[in-house]
């Protein structure tokens, strides 16, 4: 009978994962009991809960086959991060040679292949790729959850995107308000300016700006849930007279420029055929002298993700990434000038830390809104990215970008100092008054840190800074192919 057969030997098909990995210290288990031990100590185990379970590994590319068996219960593996580290580190040779032997070792316990989709949480898109009607079912896909469960685990703005830690054991709230701070610091809003925000999500960063800098948002989003959602914030906020969301594609013709626009975390769901178009409608958007922060997900050049992928096939449906190189030089085709260029790759890290142990903080919560198999597919989407961004596989990179005036004149000051703390808002901004005694501190802070660290390194720093300016961070740069 399928899943109950005794005289099965897993040593075969533990031998296979084990190649396939390029390591033996875990342990298999399968349906019947019987355990292959790990060698020496174990770092995770992996158990086979049904036969069926290699059904599914035989029945598709082996991200989107891992992703049905695990959603459906039928493969457990703890703990999931260090698995998927390990997964993330094997050799492609170790691949290629496991893979055949691992399909030989399923077949001779009695597999056979089951290629059925998941009836939930696997996307199923038609027509034409990054078209616009596929690229707003895309968008429905991820984002037409109810809002109550990521209500559960992103912070009380429902901001869904990287976080800004200035102190790695700051709370995620803390932090993502500090990553919306930053950005409309890097944009040097000012009151009575105006933003464009394309993909606004539950509109965090249109609210934010609007409240603490006092600028008119324009929010836009493909997602009719989101749209609601922020538009019934906005009315909570009292901002309604401030702040306007259209369900809109950033194709549409927007009728008017304005001072700054913004794209968080929506570089993904575009294409690389369409990156060009952005860049374009982001550059029309702003009157002449305005800035454009775009702030996206990159890999190393020459990656991509591919159609198999478990990221494609469950959760970001023709998810595409860039490097970012391939961005700075599109951006500047376009017209425009590259400014600056910074990696948050080590703050996403610590981001996805958060959502997930907050998500799995409520699981049986998260499993009432969306269900067991869509609740596991999410563990190993934020499990996964979570290794993906620490160990250097992923990144994130934030591209602040001028439309200079007809006299090449970008507006912008010398220094990037009123970033981060280290210069005080113009008096007339409303986070002047909260920004004078933190950015004071900072400023006292960070001169003693670089006296100390100059009289150790018997530096003089004189030359270089004093007490009301601290020093300069730097970008980091992406030079060596994704192995």
């Amino acid at each position: 009978m399928p899943g109950s057969g005794s005289n099965s030997n897993p040593a075969a098909l533990a031998a296979a994962l084990s190649r396939l990995l390029g390591r033996r210290d875990w342990r298999l288990e399968i349906w019947d009991g019987q355990t292959v031990p790990a060698e020496g100590e174990e770092r995770f185990a992996i158990t086979i809960r049904r036969r069926e379970a290699l059904d599914r590994l035989l029945g598709a590319l082996p991200e989107r086959a891992f992703g049905r068996a695990y959603a459906e219960d039928l493969i457990d593996v703890e703990p999931l991060d260090a698995f998927l580290e390990a997964v993330s580190r094997a050799r492609l040779r170790d691949q290629a040679i496991g893979l055949p032997l691992l399909i030989r070792g399923a077949l001779a316990l009695g597999a056979r292949p089951n290629i059925e989709a998941l009836r939930v949480g696997e996307a199923r898109l038609r027509g034409r790729r990054h078209s616009r009607d596929r690229d707003a079912a895309a968008i429905r896909h991820h984002y037409d959850v109810p809002v109550e469960f990521y209500q559960l685990w992103l912070d009380s703005t429902l901001t869904y995107s990287c976080a800004y830690f200035e102190d790695e054991h700051a709370d995620i709230d803390t932090a993502e308000t500090a990553k919306l701070d930053l950005v409309c610091r890097k944009l040097r809003l000012r009151p009575g300016e105006s933003l464009l925000d394309i993909g606004c999500g539950w509109g965090s960063l249109p609210i934010h700006a609007a409240r603490e800098y006092g600028v008119r948002v324009v929010g836009l989003t493909l997602s009719p849930s989101q749209a609601e959602a922020a538009r019934l914030r906005v009315q909570e906020q009292g901002l309604d007279s401030q702040v306007e969301i259209r369900l809109a594609d950033y194709r549409d013709p927007l009728g008017q420029q304005l001072d700054a626009v913004a794209t968080i975390g929506m570089l993904e769901h575009v294409g690389r055929k369409n990156i060009p178009r952005l860049v374009r409608a982001t550059r029309d958007a702003l009157r002449p002298g305005g800035r454009a922060l775009i702030h996206g997900i990159t890999t190393w050049p020459g990656q991509s993700i591919s159609s198999g992928s478990f990221i494609n096939s469950f959760i970001f449906p023709d998810g595409e990434l860039e490097d970012v190189g391939y961005l700075c030089t599109e951006i500047e085709r376009a017209g425009m000038e590259v400014r600056d260029v910074e990696s948050l790759r080590e703050h996403y890290a610590l981001t996805l830390r958060h959502w997930r142990q907050r998500l799995l903080g409520r699981r049986d919560e998260a499993e009432r809104i969306i269900g067991r198999a869509r609740l596991r597919l999410w563990e190993l989407y934020l499990t996964g990215s979570e290794i993906g961004f620490s160990t250097n596989q992923l990144a994130i990179h934030q591209i602040l970008a001028v439309k200079a005036d007809e006299r090449g004149h970008s507006g912008l000051p010398l220094t990037r100092g009123d970033w981060y703390g280290c210069e005080l808002p113009a008096a007339d901004t409303p986070m002047a008054g909260k920004a004078q005694a933190p950015a004071a501190a900072a400023r006292a802070a960070a001169a003693r840190e670089l006296r100390a660290w100059a009289s150790a390194h018997r530096w003089e720093p004189a030359r270089y800074t004093d007490e009301g300016r601290a020093p300069e961070r730097r970008a980091q740069a992406w030079a060596h192919p994704w192995g």
